[in-house]
């Protein structure tokens, strides 16, 4: 079917999100089929608008490495009354070819507008390409950017880490929140750089496992006494027994998530902070809370992050192209020792709405830290760890008397 091609990218950016674009356009300019390929000005809101942006001629090979949402992005989700307003606006354009680079959400705004287009017998192959920092979307390895926002992070505790272990006279504890509704993969991230137990994080506290403050207190004096000061991070959707944010959040977006740090005016990382000042007042630490920054820094960008974007941007086009439909491309890791990959592809219907824990395997029996098997997971995606100096094994001065 020959007609043009429209691509969407909604929700929070990725520093690798314009590479997934860059190899949608590389490919849309190679079918036959497709005369034209536009973007839709920040997401779901220009589609609705009509305003779109021509992409024959971006500049591929830079757009790979720009941080951001090129075509920049917006949050809205289409609701039923809106699918005759999205047919017709395709109808208008000859748009036979639909896009959508995003997280779970973003993936059930494809699927809807795909299966009602299909019900109207108006000819669309809609296809998503899998996008989140948090990791969270199901069927696939892991999702583009997540690997280079858990460098961020990783980087982030360790550095951090470091700072508040040779501070330790001074802040005896550094609590680090990281970004992460309803799922751990960023805060785990930073167990790819432990290699001793004294190494930073020393406890991980994640969405999965209930947060039971006497637990918690009890662990934290324990670290403190065998190490002399605690690494803390925190995912920011970590809740209580009932199900309560500990960042006692009530805001919620327009898909009716929970909105956490900034966005939910709440932090959790200073709530922890504060019960930790309850129980030992005479301590001092801090807390650092990134919010969208390892969502955008470039400079942190894992190699194979960028490559991999690109390879489903790709691929999504390719599905479509030849006529599949209402699938998302996604990621296998292939079985061995030395990290491979290949790109595949799984219905949206299996993924849109849906998302994916921290399997229990990957964490600690104390609900507290990870597992050996969660690092071998996470260190093919974070890179190397940076070699520092440490200066445990040089001899010290005899005091003179």
């Amino acid at each position: 079917m020959k007609g043009n091609a429209i691509v969407a990218q909604t929700g929070g950016p990725t520093a690798v999100i314009n590479s997934s674009l860059a190899g949608i356009i590389s490919q849309c300019l190679k079918e036959k089929n497709i005369e034209q390929i536009w973007g839709c000005h920040f997401g779901m809101k220009g589609l609705l608008e009509e305003d779109f942006i021509h992409l024959e001629d971006a500049p591929i090979d830079t757009l790979q490495h720009t941080p951001g949402s090129a075509l920049g992005s917006s949050r809205i989700k289409l609701k039923t009354e809106n699918m005759s307003r999205v047919l017709e606006i395709f109808k208008k354009y000859n748009i036979r070819y639909f896009f959508g680079i995003g997280g779970d959400d973003t993936q059930l705004n494809v699927y809807e507008v795909e299966k009602y287009c299909k019900e109207q017998s108006y000819e669309l192959y809609g296809t998503g390409c899998p996008k989140t920092v948090d990791n969270d979307l199901p069927l696939t390895d892991h999702t583009p950017g997540f690997p280079s926002a858990a460098r961020y992070t990783a980087l982030s505790v360790y550095q951090g880490g470091r700072l508040t272990r040779d501070m330790q006279n001074v802040d005896q504890f550094v609590i680090y929140q990281t970004i992460g509704r309803s799922a751990g993969w960023l805060a785990a991230a930073p167990y790819a750089f432990k290699d001793k137990e004294s190494d930073p994080p020393h406890i991980i506290l994640i969405p999965e496992i209930p947060f039971v403050e006497e637990k918690f207190i009890t662990y934290f004096e324990s670290c403190y006494k065998k190490y002399g000061f605690v690494s803390i991070i925190c995912g920011e959707g970590v809740t209580d027994e009932n199900g309560n944010p500990v960042s006692a959040t009530r805001v919620k977006d327009d898909f009716g998530n929970k909105e956490f740090g900034a966005m939910g005016g709440v932090s959790v990382g200073m709530e922890i902070h504060k019960i930790i000042s309850r129980y030992f007042p005479e301590m001092r630490g801090e807390f650092q809370v990134t919010e969208s920054l390892p969502m955008c820094a470039d400079d942190r960008t894992v190699d194979i992050d960028v490559q991999e974007a690109f390879l489903l941007g790709k691929k999504a086009v390719e599905l479509a192209a030849r006529g599949e439909s209402g699938l998302m491309s996604v990621i296998v890791r292939e079985a061995g020792p030395e990290y491979k990959i290949h790109i595949d592809a799984v219905p949206l219907r299996d993924v849109g709405g849906k998302q994916k824990p921290i399997p229990e395997r990957y964490i600690a029996e104390n609900g507290m830290n990870m597992t050996p098997a969660f690092k071998e997971y996470i260190v093919p995606l974070v890179g190397p760890k940076p070699v520092y100096a440490d200066l445990e094994t040089c001899k010290k001065v005899k005091k003179v008397d």
